[in-house]
């Protein structure tokens, strides 16, 4: 991994090169770190994408892949607390050469040129219980 960071106040500034995953690195980051809670955000290039829906029904994501060239248009998500670890919620969209956009729950996206990524660290805490009637981790706010 050729990921590198710094942080600047409460945020860090990440920079991903090519071959990197952007979830393998981002929770690299987050455990070194001990991130406990953060929003995310990003752009950069990808050409390994794979994205998930959640099926309420069946309570599971569907996965789609997508291999060639695509400009992340928008990373969002969090980084909170599962079980004391690290947990990424990350959703991604890209265009391809087309202008044709893909998008959806991030599962794993390698850069094919470079990503820069912003993780804004916010005070506390916020951990994740598992909710049955939905079937995910939902957040979970202390009483």
């Amino acid at each position: 991994m050729h990921m590198d960071y710094r942080r600047y106040g409460d945020t860090y500034v990440v920079r991903l090169d090519k071959g990197d995953d952007i979830c393998e690195a981002l929770q690299t980051l987050a455990e070194r770190e001990q991130i406990a809670l953060a929003e995310v955000n990003g752009l950069g290039a990808v050409d390994q994408i794979i994205l998930g829906v959640y099926d309420p029904r069946a309570q599971r994501y569907l996965t789609n892949s997508f291999t060639g060239a695509y400009e992340i248009t928008s990373l969002t998500g969090n980084i909170t607390l599962d079980e004391g670890k690290p947990h990424l919620h990350l959703h991604l969209s890209a265009g391809d050469i087309r202008g044709n956009a893909v998008g959806g729950h991030l599962k794993c996206a390698t850069i094919s040129v470079t990503g820069e990524i912003l993780v804004r660290v916010l005070p506390g805490a916020v951990n994740r219980k598992y909710d049955p009637d939905v079937g995910i981790n939902v957040l979970a706010f202390d009483e």
